[in-house]
């Protein structure tokens, strides 16, 4: 007897690469696979009932739904009121670094396990992060826009304007889990002085490459403070005002995590004062930017559309990542990413 599928991907991780991980993973066992495609990166995601960040319609769902025992998705949303019209899900992998478009709670008490991507993006994440950070450092933002309109000023040469070089500067990493990790052993390998706050790292996982102090003592030394931290309780608007203002006059601050770690009006503030010379960022309070952010004229950042993680390797390794647990569920084995194990305590 086969297993049914809902491989239900968008633009970027295309319903078809899901299908080819799945039964690649299912190797020989029977399925049938059917596809559903969310209108996601052309449209936004949002929020969907009671769920964050998810693509498409209760509605679409429901009706996708109908008799499958296993869906792989990057959007779609898990909702209590799906769940209640799906009674043969029994698998729900979502392709992201965490299940944030899945009602976990209800999904324990509909005997739904919910499986998640961890560290899909790191590789990519850590690489953005980086371009960003050099661009910041050299200017790259404000020089290509002159250009682009024309204008080529020889004074980006004079001494006050000119950027910095990472070789012997130091730098803040604010979280150091998979894309910190990563970004501190370039920066290191680029002779920079690393320092970490991250009050949950293992101090042995920075011998030879950082150096873990608090969070102020962090701002005072570093002259580019980059943000990997997840946001939380604890830290939503962690670095705002005052935290900016701790920080050497001419520093750079540079943020691929999330929008809701950083208060952006006091960065534009500091920004066009001089105390910042520049920023770098992928992530804002509110997505899309509005057309009249200040981010977009105040001097020396550097922008992209919420981007960092989105490479063709990040699309093939998120539909594997979900695939296996797709194999391992069907073969009976324990899932490695579970957010929610206790659904099989229950039956």
């Amino acid at each position: 007897m086969s297993t049914t599928v809902l491989a239900a991907g968008n633009h970027f991780i295309r319903p078809s690469l899901f299908t080819e991980a799945v039964r690649g993973a299912a190797g020989e066992l029977p399925l049938d696979v059917r596809e559903l495609q969310f209108p996601w990166p052309h449209t936004p995601f949002g929020p969907v009932a009671e769920v964050i960040e998810a693509s498409g319609s209760e509605e679409e769902m429901i009706e996708a739904l109908r008799g499958v025992q296993i869906c792989v998705t990057e959007h779609g949303p898990l909702t209590e009121r799906i769940l209640a019209n799906c009674p043969d899900l029994k698998l729900f992998c979502t392709s992201r670094g965490g299940p944030v478009n899945a009602n976990l709670e209800a999904a324990t008490r509909h005997g739904v396990a919910v499986c998640y991507a961890p560290g899909r993006n790191a590789t990519a994440t850590a690489e953005h992060t980086l371009t960003l950070l050099l661009a910041a450092a050299r200017g790259v933002g404000d020089t290509h826009t002159d250009l682009r309109d024309g204008t080529w000023r020889g004074d980006y040469y004079d001494y006050d304007n000119c950027g910095i070089e990472i070789d012997g500067a130091t730098v803040g990493l604010i979280g150091y889990g998979a894309i910190g990790s990563r970004v501190a052993k370039v920066l290191r390998a680029m002779g920079a002085e690393v320092l970490v706050h991250d009050p949950y790292v293992r101090p042995d996982a920075l011998t030879g490459v950082a150096e873990q102090v608090s969070l102020a003592e962090l701002l005072r030394r570093s002259r580019i403070v980059s943000l990997h931290a997840r946001v939380t309780d604890e830290t939503k608007g962690m670095i705002g005002r005052a935290q900016i203002a701790a920080m050497p006059r001419g520093s750079i601050i540079v943020n691929c995590a999330r929008g809701a770690l950083l208060d952006y009006e006091a960065v534009c503030d500091a920004l066009e004062s001089g105390h910042l010379s520049g920023a770098g960022f992928d992530v804002f309070p509110e997505e899309p930017l509005p057309a009249d952010s200040r981010l977009l004229t105040a001097p020396g950042v550097v922008l992209t559309p919420h981007i960092a993680g989105g490479s063709r390797q990040v699309a093939h390794k998120a539909a594997n990542i979900v695939a296996g647990e797709v194999g391992r569920f069907l073969r009976g084995e324990p899932l490695e990413h579970c957010a929610n194990p206790e659904v099989f305590k229950t039956g």
